[in-house]
């Protein structure tokens, strides 16, 4: 699948009108060429499988809302998605019968990520084998879908099962309670983590990305809601307050890891994550994200691709990007609409 002449057109123009100009974002001058793609670069990125290629249509090339329904199907029948969902057991679990939890959480996260549609077939029966077959047997044989203890999961759980089923009210409001005073949430928070050291009581940002992911997928499919639009405020309060990677008490940079990219990422955070949710909840970018959208910009090789940096070792049964330090197409995807979201914000 090609990028339409039109696109192609639109995108040349574009960068010879804008060349030697600059937008403003977030209050700061930002080089156009440092935002827009290349037609080359759609070529390349729609060169892929179709979880990658229909997320580049919607979200970067403008495609006709048919074209896009269209690629989005084909996550079901070909390729990644295709052969994550033959991997499913008839049980309902992906990996070892015997440790098969938190390889079903990342596959299933995987399968949100490709954009399976929910709609299609393969979809439903893998979902409903989910629901009528996984519990969790330590917690009184729980539903898969119901959740667990740990925020870090249940915010994954309930964005799942509010994308794939349908949303889970209990599971939000559980994690609405569990929201922490500087306005996000820690798995260590939980009273009965470690016996020998007190709850947390300070956020993570691996937990509340992964809660603030949920709580938005539960938002989109259940509608608005109060209670849960004001725990996301927070949540993203306590991310931009510290620019998504610096202390609030000594502004050092919190991790050098979250400065560089992976995909999957499973449970952990970095800062193309942090500003992807972002973009994906409507926030208005402002100066706070201004030293996050300049790392993504600098990440950037010279050839306008985005590399693999990093690959967590968490595994599912399923292979896609394993090339640390090579081109991601998966990176340059979510990097390239992260910089258009703060292109267009001004517009």
């Amino acid at each position: 699948m090609r990028p339409s002449s039109a696109v192609v057109a639109r995108v040349d123009a574009a960068r010879r009108a804008g060349r030697n100009q600059d937008a403003t974002c977030y209050k700061r001058r930002m080089r156009r060429h440092d935002y827009a793609p290349r037609p080359a670069h759609f070529k390349w990125l729609l060169d892929s499988d179709p979880g990658i290629r229909w997320q580049v249509m919607r979200d970067l090339t403008d495609q006709a809302p048919d074209a896009i329904a269209a690629e989005r199907s084909r996550v079901a029948t070909e390729g990644w998605g295709a052969q994550l969902l033959a991997a499913q057991s008839p049980d309902g679990y992906w990996g070892d019968p015997r440790k098969w939890d938190l390889v079903t959480l990342n596959s299933l996260v995987v399968l949100k990520d490709l954009g399976l549609d929910p709609a299609t077939r393969q979809a439903r029966k893998m979902i409903d084998r989910i629901e009528k077959r996984l519990v969790f047997k330590p917690l009184n044989n729980r539903p898969y879908l119901h959740g667990e203890t740990e925020p870090c999961i249940n915010g994954r759980i309930l964005g799942i099962g509010a994308y794939f089923k349908k949303p889970n009210d209990a599971l939000a409001r559980q994690l609405l309670g569990e929201q922490l005073q500087d306005g996000g949430w820690n798995c260590e928070a939980w009273p009965f983590v470690s016996p020998k050291r007190p709850p947390s009581r300070r956020s993570s940002f691996h937990t509340t990305i992964c809660v603030l992911e949920g709580l938005l997928e539960y938002e989109q499919r259940r509608g608005k809601s109060k209670a849960v639009t004001r725990a996301r405020k927070r949540g993203e309060d306590y991310l931009l307050e510290r620019r998504l990677f610096r202390s609030l008490q000594t502004g050092k940079i919190i991790d050098k890891r979250w400065l560089r990219f992976s995909f999957p990422t499973y449970w952990h955070y970095d800062v193309l994550r942090g500003l992807d949710y972002l973009r994906n909840a409507g926030i208005r970018p402002d100066n706070r994200v201004r030293e996050a959208i300049k790392i993504v910009v600098e990440r950037r090789h010279q050839n306008g691709r985005w590399p693999l940096n990093v690959l967590h070792p968490e595994r599912i049964p399923l292979q896609m990007e394993t090339d640390v330090g090579g081109a991601s197409r998966w990176n340059t995807l979510r990097a390239l609409r992260v910089l258009r979201w703060c292109w267009n914000s001004t517009r």
